[in-house]
């Protein structure tokens, strides 16, 4: 089943994003900021909708060498899972990023630190969550299959859109994932494009999803590009 992320409706409140999703798709992933920041998790008990969330990002870095920064980015998370407990949700979030190449290794053992403090928190609320891949933003980090080691076997969520811009969609479809973001563009530019409108090659994409039985979100930015990603993809 293709889920979709309420990406595509982020300029109406949530519940009213969420009752439209749930029309349209029984796996629902809710980019928990801006309208649809979650404040009241028993607003998922009126949906039969299963869920993911995408923890905040804006502001955020695990990865940070400033302490302070570090550790609120890592409270951020953690409050994250407390939703995602209540809803019954796994999370995916962003892997944090450096400033200058010279601060990568400290920004590995920064990132290192936040890893083992999400591990304990997820195992305390019973948590699954996913370190999604960066597209081409530099100094970011899981960019490429490469740089997989950093999560140290914690799951993927792959973003197709990202991976292709980076030229390596291929090898994460390789490397095994547990989650996938779909959306196309032209290999320059990240733009969120319904499936169809950019270059990707979403057959071996598909396959892929059939093979490992991850769960997808369409993660697009308008509803009817949604709706006319799911009719390309349910083709392949």
């Amino acid at each position: 089943m293709l889920g979709v992320s309420s990406y595509c409706l982020m300029d109406i409140p949530l519940q009213e994003a969420l009752d439209r999703l749930s029309a349209i798709t029984g796996l629902i992933e809710v980019m928990d900021e801006g309208l649809h920041f979650v404040q009241d998790p028993s607003l998922f008990e009126n949906y039969s909708a299963d869920f993911v969330l995408h923890a905040p990002y804006h502001g955020m870095n695990i990865a940070s060498l400033f302490e302070p920064i570090r550790k609120a980015s890592v409270t951020v998370m953690s409050n994250c899972f407390m939703a995602a407990a209540e809803i019954g949700a796994a999370v995916v979030m962003h892997p944090g990023y450096y400033a200058w190449e010279q601060e990568r290794e400290q920004a590995d053992r920064q990132f290192r630190k936040s890893l083992q403090e999400l591990c304990n928190a997820a195992h305390e609320h019973s948590v699954t969550f996913w370190f999604e891949n960066m597209g081409d933003m530099h100094f970011f980090n899981l960019r490429t299959p490469k740089d997989l080691d950093l999560i140290d076997g914690c799951g993927l969520a792959l973003d197709t859109g990202h991976a292709h811009i980076n030229r390596c969609l291929p090898g994460f479809l390789q490397a095994g994932f547990s989650h996938m973001h779909i959306h196309d563009n032209n290999g320059k530019k990240d733009t969120h494009s319904p499936v169809g409108e950019g270059n990707i090659n979403f057959i071996p994409v598909m396959a892929a999803l059939r093979r490992t039985g991850a769960s997808a979100v369409v993660e697009v930015k308008s509803f009817d590009g949604v709706k006319k990603s799911i009719r390309a993809l349910e083709m392949m």
